[in-house]
């Protein structure tokens, strides 16, 4: 059984959606680079259960101006690519890849402070790549061939090279987004 795309929203609508969690992710850039980065007390720290709740901010916070600006078009255009598969599923990958990656770095990421958007970015790219192919559907497995070409070189982001860098946050964002595509495909096939 082919899942049936859920009624096309226009352009318009389409960049409102997307916008939202860009423009939230603005604001707080903003707030938090004027207050010293204060809100980064909201990351995630793994296995410290007052920081569990954490999850569900810590992709909305960056260490620095530059961390964020280097996420915000990923961010951007993923998530108006995932939106290609309905509004209704990216809302659920949206959700399920903050939390299924917040999860995961909490209990088993290095002791660090863990924030920012690319583990969301990560799952949108697991999540576009794999559907895409499995949804048999022309335009999204042009999307997942698109991804795969400008997005791919992203990979390496899922190896410990830099102490900075949150590649846990990558490597359970990419297998968020993996295990999402493949669990949808499963239940649109039952």
């Amino acid at each position: 059984m082919t899942r049936r795309l859920s009624p096309a929203l226009s352009l318009r609508h389409q960049l409102q959606i997307v916008a939202i969690p860009l423009v939230l992710m603005s604001l707080l850039e903003i707030f938090n680079l004027f207050s010293g980065y204060r809100l980064n007390q909201f990351g995630i720290i793994p296995r410290y259960l007052p920081a569990l709740p954490n999850i569900f901010f810590s992709p909305f916070l960056h260490g620095s101006l530059s961390h964020f600006i280097s996420n915000i078009l990923p961010m951007g255009i993923l998530s108006f690519l995932v939106l290609q598969h309905g509004l209704k599923r990216y809302l659920l990958v949206s959700f399920i890849g903050i939390f299924l990656t917040g999860l995961l770095v909490w209990l088993f990421a290095r002791p660090a402070m863990h924030i920012g958007a690319s583990g969301l970015i990560y799952c949108y790219l697991g999540y576009l790549v794999l559907a895409g192919f499995l949804s048999r559907q022309l335009k999204l497995i042009l999307i997942a061939i698109g991804v795969a070409l400008f997005y791919g070189g992203l990979i390496w982001g899922v190896l410990p090279t830099r102490s900075y860098v949150s590649w846990e946050s990558h490597l359970f964002g990419l297998i968020a987004g993996l295990v999402t595509a493949w669990l949808f495909t499963r239940i649109e096939k039952s």
